[in-house]
């Protein structure tokens, strides 16, 4: 098999992936993490093995899932804190992108942070509860490095900032779902008060000499 025909297919294979994460994405923002392995495949026109054959596994699919919206949190996040404003503004767009997204999409975000209570169609669903640790790892590591890059935190400063990054996401998480499942306040009211819980701190440490600022 030539170099072309290995392109193609490979390309061919990746449509097919996003097609099929495009159609679990549909039951999940319907089902929640009720969303079973017969309900995507249902969706996406054909039958469970063939599903299995693209993801291996329930598992292999929630990672594919997972992935998908993690990259697109990240992504969000890291623009609200690269906008071109004072340090408290940034801190508090970027409590607010991470709420915003949240609410915007309260199934997806059942189903990554909250396993599945049974399934659908003789399925047992996704056990993701097991899942959603790593997850927030990844975020707690990817804030910490940004940390890390834009602050002078002085002496032992990778770990304070790995501290930070994973305190901060821990914070957003548990408060965020706590204010998505009861709404005692309004969104807005919870930024400040988180960005209020932050400020001491952050407000104090200096720009790290030679980075992109913070």
């Amino acid at each position: 098999m030539d170099t072309t025909q290995r392109t193609d297919q490979q390309r061919s294979a990746d449509r097919r992936r996003r097609e099929l994460l495009e159609a679990a994405d549909r039951v999940v923002l319907r089902d929640g993490p009720q969303a079973s392995m017969n309900a995507i495949a249902a969706e996406a026109g054909i039958t469970k093995p063939i599903l299995y054959r693209h993801f291996g596994d329930k598992g292999g699919l929630y990672a594919a899932l997972a992935k998908r919206h993690t990259d697109a949190l990240l992504d969000s996040l890291r623009a609200a804190l690269d906008a071109p404003a004072e340090r408290r503004e940034r801190v508090e767009a970027t409590l607010d992108t991470y709420l915003a997204a949240i609410e915007a999409r309260p199934q997806v975000y059942r189903f990554l942070m909250h396993p599945a209570e049974g399934g659908q169609g003789g399925d047992q669903g996704f056990d993701v509860g097991k899942h959603s640790a790593p997850l927030l790892r990844r975020m707690g590591e990817e804030l910490a490095q940004v940390i890390e890059d834009r602050l002078d935190l002085g002496p032992g400063s990778q770990r304070l900032a790995r501290v930070w990054g994973h305190g901060i996401v821990g914070m957003m998480h548990a408060a965020g779902d706590w204010w998505l499942g009861e709404r005692p306040c309004s969104r807005a009211e919870l930024v400040r008060s988180l960005a209020d819980l932050l400020w001491g701190r952050l407000a104090a440490a200096g720009d790290k000499m030679g980075g992109p600022g913070f």
